[in-house]
């Protein structure tokens, strides 16, 4: 019988960098919501099908707002990690998270539109992993060597456990203050 040793620093130093790694990514869709209303992306406009492209809660405000949010909260994490002698983030990979996190939320937009869903139903897994898909695929794209550096297996999963749980309670908060009209 094999005995199986887990090397708890390993296991706690993943969520760690798992966190950190995706702050630029998990700050925009909140600020997306404080920032959000005015004219949306799609400008009112249908799409071939005669639904809406994607709706009136995605706004260029929200969208730029968020953006610019969660690249000023990777700019930060950059400051500390000079500070502290890490060499984690990029300014490439923290503009491409924080893009990649909202792009990610439009296309899942979009498609609840194709899908008849309406604005603010909820669509278990795509709500919650919309802004990793997003931001993991930006990252394959324009700097996938960062990628694979920075994300192996064990920061994928604690990512995969932690998305939705952080998620749910920054959505139960926006809805508490106000600036969600569900809290999911």
């Amino acid at each position: 019988m094999e005995i199986i040793i887990i090397d708890i620093n390993y296991v706690t130093g993943s969520l760690f960098v798992a966190l950190w790694v995706m702050v630029p990514a998990y700050v925009p869709n909140s600020a997306a919501a404080l920032f959000g209303g005015g004219t949306p992306i799609d400008l009112g406009k249908s799409f071939s099908d005669g639904r809406r492209i994607f709706g009136d809660g995605k706004t260029f405000r929200g969208f730029f707002g968020g953006v610019f949010c969660g690249i000023i909260a990777g700019l930060i994490l950059i400051l500390t990690e000079n500070v502290a002698g890490w060499h984690i983030h990029t300014y490439l990979s923290v503009v491409l998270l924080a893009t990649g996190a909202l792009l990610g939320d439009l296309i899942k937009s979009f498609i609840k539109r194709r899908l008849n869903k309406k604005r603010g139903e909820k669509w278990l897994v795509a709500d919650q992993y919309d802004l990793v898909f997003g931001a993991f695929v930006m990252l394959l794209l324009f700097d996938p060597a960062w990628l694979s550096d920075t994300i192996n297996y064990m920061v994928l999963i604690w990512i995969i456990i932690v998305t939705p749980l952080l998620h749910r309670g920054a959505n139960i908060i926006g809805y508490l203050i106000g600036v969600k009209d569900v809290p999911w």
